[in-house]
């Protein structure tokens, strides 16, 4: 049964009351759902500050933002690629020196269905290279900068952590014996979704002040597949999106958007689009397989991310 704790219509950017004084720090803010994002957010009143691979893309998505809300708009970027964690060093160090206060990290952006293995410069398989170790990496850099705010992390994940084996191959992690592209893909998004709930339970554990969310965005008219997808796939997924299947990308980042600012939300949760196949509908709290959260793997999963990124985090 849809969850109808935010009524018929779901969750909407008509809750948001004045986001004036808060800062929203968003990975991949440039297109698709994470400029919607920051679209609602700016509208709002609030601080946006956007960690996106291109300079380009990024300059022109703050011209545009200014254009719509005004040059007094509070948006800016720093340059950062997921997929090389000397980048999200610098760019967290860039962070930290510029942005006094983060009330919510949105660990958006994403790589998706890519048709061949790729690694990343630091060896990994690029999806969970840029998935989830370059935003566990950022998401420790910056963890005390936004618990001095008693903030939040939201991770947005997927409905394709449903798809593939359900569970981290950690003896083949870079899938060098059966590359496949959408199992690959869900294991970079359940990575996502074990070290959220993993994280939620260290937080508990020793006390911190960070709620950590995770959402998904439904089928949403976005560039991730089109950019990153093989020939087929970006074919079908052309199809799909001038069917009802597949909703604008605005309503897309109605779920990071809810994440990052509603109140007395569940953490061990996954929110998103509650209608048919969750794919579109109403924004809520969607189901959540117990896969997702399987101790034992998300305790492992930690530790083997900790030695992949060389950073150990302080919880």
């Amino acid at each position: 049964m849809p969850d109808t704790t935010f009524g018929l219509n779901g969750w909407t950017p008509e809750r948001l009351r004045s986001l004036a004084g808060k800062t929203f720090v968003i990975t991949g803010g440039n297109a698709g759902a994470g400029f919607q994002a920051c679209r609602i957010l700016l509208s709002k009143g609030a601080k946006v500050v956007m960690l996106n691979r291109s300079a380009d893309k990024s300059a022109a998505a703050v011209k545009d933002l200014k254009k719509e809300f005004g040059t007094q708009a509070n948006v800016s970027f720093v340059q950062m690629d997921l997929a090389n964690l000397a980048s999200v060093r610098t760019a967290a160090a860039e962070v930290l020196r510029t942005v006094p206060q983060i009330d919510a990290l949105l660990c958006n952006a994403a790589i998706a269905q890519v048709p061949t293995q790729k690694l990343t410069v630091d060896g990994f398989e690029s999806q969970l290279g840029t998935n989830h170790c370059g935003h566990f990496l950022l998401c420790g850099l910056l963890f005390d900068r936004i618990e001095k705010q008693q903030g939040r992390i939201v991770v947005v994940a997927s409905l394709g952590y449903n798809m593939g084996i359900r569970s981290i191959q950690f003896d083949d992690m870079n899938w060098d014996k059966n590359y496949s592209a959408n199992p690959v893909y869900s294991q970079s998004k359940l990575a996502q979704m074990m070290f959220a709930y993993e994280l939620q339970d260290r937080v508990r554990s020793a006390g911190r002040k960070v709620n950590v969310y995770v959402c998904h965005p439904g089928s949403s008219a976005t560039s991730l597949i089109s950019t990153s997808g093989g020939l087929l796939t970006r074919f079908t997924w052309w199809l799909m999106t001038n069917s009802p299947m597949v909703q604008t990308a605005e309503k897309g980042a109605y779920p990071e958007v809810m994440c990052a600012t509603e109140d007395n939300l569940e953490q061990r949760a996954l929110y998103g689009p509650t209608g048919r196949m969750e794919f579109v509908g109403p924004v809520g709290k969607s189901k959540l397989n117990p896969h997702a959260y399987d101790k034992s793997v998300m305790s492992k999963l930690w530790d083997v991310s900790e030695t992949a990124t060389g950073f150990s985090w302080n919880l």
